[in-house]
């Protein structure tokens, strides 16, 4: 058997796959079937196994090639949410989709990304020539300047999966600290990570009601929570051309200038009071303390709503753990004491100013009083403070400026409980499986560029995550459940195949076939391996 092109005038050759025979002497040949439809690799594959090229290859043993699995399916997924459209089909949109995909993968720097590509299918699945590190610093800073546009695709793609559009919208901030003193965005300010003396940046991310990532901004390390407040509403109306919204803050946030920038933007909100708010309002009647229970309750007052609720169990762990710090003080102050008695050369006065920083660091200053009686430290517990700080335990306001006709009292609750969902997110970012820190660049725009891939990857990593979820459900509910790092182990161990073709150093690749568990994955997850 042997192909034949037979070429005609007007339109491509035809292809044939003919086979030759003897008849009456002479040579003959008869057509047995017509590959013209074939793709090209296709009929060359078969034309090279009819010449005899592949006559050894099963008798070779293969070598290992790139990991393929992960990053294919994980392109397929991006597909299928519009990520992939989104960051574009040119070289720097498929180098955004590696850095999206390799945070979820790998994370670490942009030179240890490189190192990673090498071991994986990236030219097969992305299309991708070779590249090295300043190809995906420059890569960042596309990101950056293109960041808006990629948000308002992605934003139009969700708006299409919704039956109505989102009005509820949740806000939260954050920071990362900074093991370098470079970085252009780099302030001290108020660190949440708690490490003290470590240059930060604060990032804010929006998302819909069911955390959905939608935004993420990137300020200096000094910039106060309120602040950012209007960067976001500009988000909401110039870019994602939101009229009607209901923006959910936390208390720490949504303050007085968030308030009237929200208030001037025509636009609601939903957060929570302080505790000194809530004790001036109890001081002025507006509030009273009998109405904090478990049950939700709501007070009207000059066009505001509050919903008060108190959580017992929170109020009993507050109530344990003041018992507690308690208990340890009298233990170290008897310890103290006990060691002054003993040991002559012990200062009564420097073990008082111990036993006052160690209830400085606790804050519990205000509930104790400490005073040295005959070389002793004796400890008076205010009591009156002590009720007073526990009458407030697991109490809580959450206020608004919606209307009780559109949103009521346990909509306005969990709307801001919500937030919890944010919190879930940041740490995702930071310390779960994307880790946005630690930060390998300088440059504001690359540190804006960084932030953002992270937040692409939580968008897919997520997506992913549903999908599982959906099939294999929890490991709460089932130990057994395929979660996010099961699913990346079990696809990278689908590694291309490279067999000896020819005695001319050809190569024959293949893909093997996936077991049961690599399945289930990969229908899970809607995708699919080719068949070439």
């Amino acid at each position: 058997m042997y192909i034949a092109r037979v070429p005609n005038r007007t339109s491509p050759p035809a292809v044939l796959l003919r086979e030759s025979f003897r008849q009456d002497g002479k040579v003959k040949s008869r057509t047995l079937a017509n590959i013209t439809s074939w793709a090209p690799e296709r009929i060359e594959a078969l034309d090279r196994a009819l010449h005899g090229d592949f006559d050894h290859a099963a008798l070779s043993e293969p070598t290992v090639g790139p990991v393929f699995g992960l990053l294919y399916v994980l392109k397929q997924v991006a597909d299928q949410i519009g990520m992939s459209s989104a960051l574009g089909s040119k070289e720097m949109g498929k180098l955004g989709l590696f850095l999206v995909l390799a945070r979820i993968a790998h994370q670490g720097s942009r030179l240890s990304a490189v190192r990673w590509a090498e071991g994986h299918a990236v030219a097969e699945v992305l299309g991708l020539s070779s590249f090295d590190e300043n190809d995906l610093y420059d890569t960042l800073d596309d990101l950056a300047q293109r960041q808006e546009k990629i948000e308002q695709a992605l934003y139009r793609r969700y708006l299409e999966q919704q039956e109505t559009p989102p009005r509820l919208f949740l806000y939260d901030v954050t920071s990362s600290y900074l093991e370098g003193e470079h970085n252009e965005l780099a302030a001290f300010g108020y660190n949440r990570d708690g490490k003290r003396g470590k240059l930060q940046i604060v990032i804010g991310l929006l998302t819909d009601e069911h955390g959905e990532p939608l935004a993420v901004r990137v300020f200096e390390g000094n910039s106060g929570d309120p602040t950012t407040v209007a960067d976001q509403i500009k988000i909401l109306q110039q870019q994602f051309q939101v009229t009607e919204l209901v923006f959910v803050g936390d208390r720490g946030m949504v303050k007085s200038k968030g308030k009237l920038a929200l208030h001037q933007a025509q636009l609601h909100y939903i957060t929570a009071l302080t505790d000194p708010q809530i004790r001036r309002l109890l001081g002025e009647g507006i509030l009273q303390l009998p109405l904090f229970s478990e049950a939700i309750c709501e007070v009207e007052h000059e066009q505001l709503r509050y919903v008060l609720r108190k959580n017992q169990s929170e109020s009993l762990r507050i109530q344990r753990r003041l018992t507690d710090k308690l208990e340890k003080l009298e233990a170290r102050i008897q310890s103290r004491n006990q060691k002054v008695q003993q040991q002559s050369l012990c200062k009564p006065e420097a073990g008082l100013h111990q036993i006052q920083l160690w209830v400085q660091r606790h804050k519990i200053e205000s509930l104790v009083q400490l005073r040295l009686e005959g070389g002793q430290i004796a400890i008076e517990p205010q009591q009156q403070a002590i009720a007073r700080h526990l009458e407030l335990a697991g109490c809580y306001v959450i206020t608004t400026d919606v209307a009780g006709a559109e949103m009521d009292a346990q909509h306005v609750h969990d709307s801001y409980m919500a937030l919890q969902r944010v919190e879930r997110d940041f740490r995702a970012m930071k310390t779960g499986a994307l880790e946005v820190r630690p930060i390998f660049v300088q440059k504001a725009s690359r540190t804006r560029g960084h932030v953002f891939c992270c937040m692409l990857a939580l968008k897919l990593a997520r997506q992913v995550e549903q999908r599982l979820r959906a099939a294999f459900g929890t490991t709460g509910d089932n130990p057994h459940a395929i979660t996010l790092p099961d699913a990346m182990a079990a696809l990278s161990r689908l590694c291309l195949l490279n067999y000896p073709a020819s005695k001319s150093g050809g190569v024959v690749t293949k893909l093997p076939h996936p077991n049961e568990v690599q399945r289930k994955i990969l229908h899970a997850l809607n995708a699919s391996l080719p068949r070439m």
